[in-house]
């Protein structure tokens, strides 16, 4: 597991401390670049703005993406994800506190893999976060990368 790098779109510190917490706590040791906003995490995924240059052909295993966020919210940073080639295929999970309806709807419309809403209880979450970490990144057999640059 430990070559499986893992996008985390996250902009509440608490949320991002919380997660990172419960993934060592799991013992999920993966390198994990974290992106502060939606702008951000576009950025790192096409290599642009600040990863301008970035080794494209290291993709993240897993996208861990909040919808609520700062400069681009998170469907419109899952749009971009699934509109080009080269990210069409990567395994995209939100993660998010919403309870919106629309927004799972909208998720899924615009081809998100899962949707898991936030459990409020550190050992729900933590339960939650071993799970996802057990089938995205050692069941789950991850599609072929496309449109490598």
């Amino acid at each position: 597991m430990e070559d499986k790098l893992i996008l985390l779109v996250e902009d509440n510190p608490d949320d991002e401390a919380l997660t990172l917490r419960a993934l060592k706590k799991n013992n999920i040791r993966n390198d994990i670049v974290v992106a502060r906003d939606g702008v951000e995490a576009v950025d790192f995924l096409f290599g642009t703005g600040n990863y301008e240059g970035r080794d494209l052909s290291i993709m993240p295993q897993i996208t861990l993406l909040d919808l609520k966020l700062p400069k681009i919210d998170g469907l419109e940073v899952l749009r971009r994800i699934r509109d080009d080639e080269r990210t069409r295929l990567l395994p995209v999970v939100i993660l998010t506190s919403s309870k919106e309806e629309q927004d799972l709807i909208n998720g899924y419309s615009l081809g998100a893999n899962s949707y898991i809403r936030k459990p409020v209880d550190f050992a729900q979450f933590s339960e939650a976060i071993r799970n996802l970490g057990l089938y995205w990144l050692v069941l789950n057999e991850a599609p072929p990368r496309t449109g490598r640059q």
